[in-house]
This record gives structure tokens, C-alpha cells and sequence, in this order.
């Protein structure tokens, strides 16, 4: 056949496939149907491995093994996300147990941060929550989910992402241990100095000290100055607090403006960092399950089967409810050495029947599937 008669052989082919398809999905609203009013799950492993193995016995050679192993997943797949509808529009899902709050109650709030007095963090809580807030600090990331966890905190704020840094992996991990829950953001403008003790001039500066994050965000500029030896320490404000306190005048920090005015040092350099558009993303989270009632991004982790698709079927989720993921994450599990957990910011409102849905998708489809909150 020349390649007309090719393109249209293939189109009749197509038609056939199409009407299969449909007459296909309409037998699956059927299945649904039996399944709901039966309580049975949707997602039947074992029935669809058992078909998967059926189809690809069907075919003639390797490669079309392959292809229609691939092509039943995704219908199956379809099937799924078809059933989930129906779900949703007969109101057969479980409950959210998170409430929905016109706002946040913040009388006699206590509020927790990591690091000192001139830290970042204690920056994105006074703009939070105001310059009077009653707030306290601790020394860890995990002292202060801790304390939120208990109780004896009522909101922590905790640095996520950093535009020029990336994400902070340590409070990634906390807010799958923990029973916290995001309620809101903060977005802080991070402008570095170099500070030092009162009269010490640059030339001086010998060793600086500061947080690793601080450092690598005024890489470019430390590297003008390679004669200076370079310090992690646990965060820009304990390290301004640190060469306060020496009397060496070879010392610096790198800090915020702020910080240093705290601690009485002079500045140096102003604006060390790369970027002028530099920023750090922190998060609000409480033990309480809810969320704000005008909320748009909703946050969740999970873990997949470690087989073939996996993601790709649980990515399409978002793609069949038409909803945005704006963020996609993962990372490895200490428990399970070689496995990864998945971290998903996407568009949307716990009310929303097409969020439902997708979470009901992916509570079926994924392992330990958490919301970390609705903000």
C-alpha cells in the first residue's frame, strides 16, 4: 500500500478503537456501579495485574508486549479516574478531617521559631504576626515542630524554600514525622551583609562566619575574597551574636541589616548575596487540622509501588481533574534505603469537588498519603 492508502487504513482502524473505547468505559461505569454499592475498592490490584498478564498474552512479539502492557495500564488508569467521578457526584467519599476557618485565631497566640533573636525567621514572624506577637525561639527545626506538635506552641514558622538555595530538605522530612500542618506562607526578602566588630575594616577579615544557606547565597562574593577562611554555624543571627562577643576583630559574620544593628556591628558590605531578588519562603503550621476558607494551594506526600508508571498514573490525577501542580519534590526515605517520598504543591481548596477527587485518587493509588495542609 503507498502511504495514502496507509494513513487511511489507519484511520478506519481508529474509528473501531474509538467506538471500542467508549462501549469499554461504558462497561467500566457498570463495574463502578457494582463496586459502590458493593463497598469494594476501586483499585483492584491483583484483577488488574491478572489483566495485564491476559492482554499481553495476546500479542505476537516483544514489542507489542511492551506497547500493550503500556496502553492497558493507561486505560485501566482512565477506568479509575472514571469511577472516582462517579464517586464524587454521588457524594461516596470520606470525610476531610480538616475544618475550614474564616481566619487563623491569633489571641494569645505563642509562636516559635529556630535560631535568635535577628534571625530570618524571627523576621517572617514579626511580619506574620506583628511586631508585638508573644514569639520564643529554640535551637532546632525539630525542637520547634516538636513543641507545635505538643502543644506548647500554638504556630511555628519554619524556612521551606529559598529562590536561590532550593528547598530546606530538613523541614521537608519534619512535616511527614510530625502532625502539623500548614495554615499559611511568608515570603522574606533575604539582603546579607558583612558585619564585624566595631572599627574592623575588610582588610581585617580573616574568617566569616554564618549559616551554610548565607554562604552559598554570597558565594560569588566570598569568592573575591579567597585569602577568608569560611565557617558554617548554625544560623546568620547566632553567628553575628558570636564574632559580638569575641574581641577578635579578624571575624565576621554574614547576616541580615537587621541583625547587625541588633548586635551592635558595623557593616561593611552591604548586599553580598548574588541575587537582589533572592527570597526565602517560610511556612505557618499548628497541630490543628484546618484551613482558611479563601486558601488556593493545597500540599500532600506520599509514597508510590516501586513498579513501572506509578508516577506517571498518579500524576495524571491532576491532569484529568484539571488542576495545576506547581511544585513537585521527592525524597529518600531513611527507613528505606533506595525508596523516595513524593512532595506535591498544587492549585486548589479542600471544598473543591475536583480537590476531593484528586485526593481520594491518590489516597487509592499511592502509599501513606498525607495532606500537609491547605494555606
Amino acid at each position: 500500500m503507498d502511504l495514502n492508502e496507509c494513513r487511511k487504513k489507519i484511520d478506519e482502524i481508529d474509528e473501531k478503537i474509538v467506538k471500542l473505547y467508549e462501549e469499554r468505559m461504558a462497561v467500566s461505569e457498570e463495574v463502578a456501579d457494582y463496586k459502590l454499592t458493593n463497598g469494594m475498592n476501586v483499585l483492584d490490584k491483583k484483577r488488574e495485574r491478572a489483566k495485564l498478564d491476559s492482554v499481553i498474552a495476546l500479542t505476537h512479539n516483544e514489542f507489542n508486549e511492551k506497547g500493550i502492557e503500556e496502553l492497558y495500564s493507561h486505560i485501566m488508569s482512565i477506568s479509575r479516574k472514571k469511577q472516582y467521578d462517579i464517586m464524587e457526584e454521588r457524594g461516596i467519599r470520606g470525610r476531610l478531617s480538616f475544618m475550614k476557618v474564616e481566619k487563623l485565631d491569633l489571641s494569645n497566640a505563642r509562636i516559635v521559631y529556630q535560631g535568635t533573636e535577628g534571625a530570618f525567621s524571627e523576621e517572617a514572624v514579626i511580619q506574620y504576626f506583628g511586631e508585638d506577637c508573644n514569639r520564643f525561639h529554640v535551637d532546632t527545626f525539630r525542637e520547634a515542630m516538636s513543641l507545635i506538635d505538643e502543644g506548647l506552641a500554638d504556630f511555628g514558622v519554619l524556612p521551606i524554600e529559598n529562590s536561590s538555595a532550593g528547598i530546606v530538605t530538613e523541614n521537608y522530612d519534619l512535616l511527614c514525622q510530625f502532625e502539623n500542618y500548614i495554615v499559611a506562607t511568608q515570603i522574606i526578602q533575604i539582603r546579607h551583609c558583612l558585619a564585624a566588630k566595631s572599627g574592623a575594616s575588610i582588610e581585617d577579615i580573616k574568617d566569616v562566619y554564618s549559616h551554610p544557606q548565607a554562604i552559598m547565597q554570597s558565594r560569588e562574593y566570598l569568592e573575591q575574597h579567597r585569602d577568608i577562611r569560611i565557617h558554617d554555624h548554625l544560623n546568620t543571627a547566632l553567628a553575628a551574636s558570636m564574632v559580638a562577643e569575641s574581641d577578635d576583630k579578624s571575624r565576621g559574620a554574614i547576616c541580615s541589616e537587621r541583625c547587625a544593628k541588633m548586635y551592635g556591628l558595623d557593616i561593611l558590605e552591604h548586599d553580598i548575596n548574588f541575587s537582589s531578588k533572592n527570597s526565602t519562603k517560610f511556612i505557618i503550621v499548628t497541630n490543628q487540622k484546618i484551613f482558611l476558607e479563601d486558601a488556593g494551594r493545597v500540599s500532600v506526600c506520599f509514597e508510590i509501588p516501586d513498579r513501572t508508571g506509578s508516577l506517571y498514573h498518579v500524576l495524571s490525577l491532576f491532569y484529568y481533574n484539571d488542576i495545576n501542580m506547581s511544585h513537585i519534590e521527592s525524597r529518600p526515605i531513611p527507613s528505606h534505603p533506595g525508596e523516595y517520598r513524593f512532595f506535591v504543591d498544587f492549585d486548589g481548596n479542600l471544598a473543591d469537588a475536583s480537590v476531593k477527587n484528586v485526593l481520594h485518587g491518590l489516597r487509592e493509588e499511592t502509599v501513606n498519603m498525607k495532606i500537609l495542609g491547605n494555606y
